[in-house]
C-alpha cells in the first residue's frame, strides 16, 4: 500500500489564524509553517492561483520544512482557463494580458507567447521546491465551463506539454467528466498524459456536483480533496461555499475508499478544503486518526524511533514479540 499523507488546502487562511489552532505567540510565517509541519506532512498552496509564485518563498518553504514534507501547488489562474486580472501579473506582462480584454477571452484564446512566459516563470519560481524534494504536485483546477469535448481535450494536452517533466494533478469542476458514460474516456485521457486525477468529496444535491468517484490515473500519486458538503457550493462567499464540519460518519465512509486508492498508487494526498475557522485542520486530524496515521513527518519519525526502541528492548530481553506480551 502506498503512503497516505493527510493535510489541508491552506496553512495561512485568515480564518484559521483567527481560530486559535496555532499556539499563542506564533505570529510569524516561519513559526506557523513549522508548527503546521509538526502536525501534517502535506499542504496545498493556493496563493499561487491568484499570483505567480515567488522564488524567495520557495527557498524559504524548502528551508523551513522537514524531509518528507510535500507542497501541492495550485496552478496560476491564467494557466487553467480562469479569468485573470492584469494586476495579478508582473508589471512587464500586464500589457499583453490587457490587450486580450483583461484575460476574459475564451479559455484557450490567450496569447500563446504570454502563456509560455507565464509557464516559464511559474516553473522557475518553484524549482527550489522540486530540487529539495518538497514538491508534491502542480494542481490544475479547471473551471466548470471546461466541459468534455475536443476543444477541452486539446487545451488539456497543451497544458501537459507545457508542464512536461513536472508532476500534474487535475481536478475537473464540470461533472460530465466523471459521469458513468464518460468515466473511461476521462480516465484514459489523464492516464495517457501521465496526470493524476483528483477525486473530490462535496455535496451531491446540486446539478454541478462532481460524482464521488475515486480514479487513480497515475501510479506515482493520487489526490483527494474534501470540499465540504455545503449546498451553497458555486454561490455566495467563500465562507458560505466551504462551511462544513465533517462528522465522523462522513469521514469513516471514505476510509475504505482511501485505502483502495492507496493500493493503486505510490502515494495518496488527502487534503481538506473546508477552510472556515479550524474546520479543515480538525477534519484532517480526525481523518488521520481514522486511518491510524502519525502526525506529520516529525510524528512519523517519533513512531519509527519508538518502534526501533521496542525492537531493541525485545532483543535485549532475548524474547520474541510474543514473549514480550506475556
Amino acid at each position: 500500500m502506498g503512503d497516505i499523507l493527510v493535510g489541508t488546502c491552506s496553512w495561512t487562511d485568515t480564518a484559521l489564524l483567527a481560530a486559535g489552532w496555532y499556539p499563542p505567540g506564533l505570529r510569524d510565517a516561519e513559526g506557523r509553517l513549522r508548527h503546521y509541519t509538526s502536525r501534517f506532512p502535506v499542504v496545498e498552496v493556493d496563493a499561487t492561483y491568484y499570483a505567480l509564485p515567488s522564488l524567495r518563498n520557495s527557498h524559504l518553504w524548502a528551508e523551513r520544512t522537514p524531509d518528507g514534507f510535500r507542497f501541492d501547488v495550485k496552478a496560476f489562474s491564467l494557466m487553467t482557463g480562469h479569468p485573470t486580472r492584469p494586476t495579478s501579473l508582473p508589471a512587464d506582462l500586464r500589457p499583453a494580458l490587457a490587450s486580450s480584454r483583461g484575460g476574459r477571452t475564451g479559455y484557450d484564446e490567450v496569447d500563446a507567447g504570454l502563456l509560455d512566459e507565464v509557464w516559464q516563470r511559474f516553473r522557475g519560481a518553484l524549482e527550489p521546491l522540486r530540487a529539495a524534494d518538497r514538491l508534491g504536485t502542480l494542481l490544475f483546477q479547471f473551471p466548470p465551463w471546461i466541459a468534455p469535448g475536443p476543444r477541452a481535450e486539446t487545451f488539456l494536452k497543451r497544458c501537459g506539454e507545457r508542464a512536461a517533466g513536472w508532476p500534474v494533478a487535475v481536478e475537473f469542476r464540470h461533472p460530465d467528466w466523471w459521469r458513468e458514460d464518460r468515466y473511461a474516456a476521462t480516465h484514459a485521457l489523464l492516464a495517457d498524459a501521465g496526470m493524476s486525477a483528483v477525486a473530490v468529496d462535496m455535496t451531491q444535491t446540486l446539478p454541478v456536483s462532481i460524482p464521488p468517484v475515486t480514479p487513480v490515473t497515475a501510479p506515482r500519486l493520487a489526490v483527494v480533496r474534501f470540499h465540504g458538503r455545503n449546498s451553497a457550493w458555486g454561490s455566495g462567499t467563500k465562507e458560505e461555499r466551504f462551511r462544513h464540519t465533517y462528522s465522523t460518519a462522513e469521514l469513516t465512509e471514505w476510509v475504505p475508499r482511501l485505502h483502495a486508492m492507496a493500493e493503486r498508487a505510490d502515494r495518496l494526498h488527502v487534503l481538506f478544503n473546508n477552510c472556515c475557522a479550524d474546520a479543515a485542520v480538525r477534519a484532517a486530524e480526525s481523518m488521520r486518526g481514522l486511518l491510524g496515521l502519525p502526525a506529520g513527518p516529525e510524528g512519523q519519525e517519533r513512531q519509527e524511533r519508538q518502534e526501533r526502541q521496542e525492537r531493541q528492548e525485545r532483543q535485549e530481553d532475548g524474547g520474541s514479540p510474543e514473549n514480550a506480551r506475556t
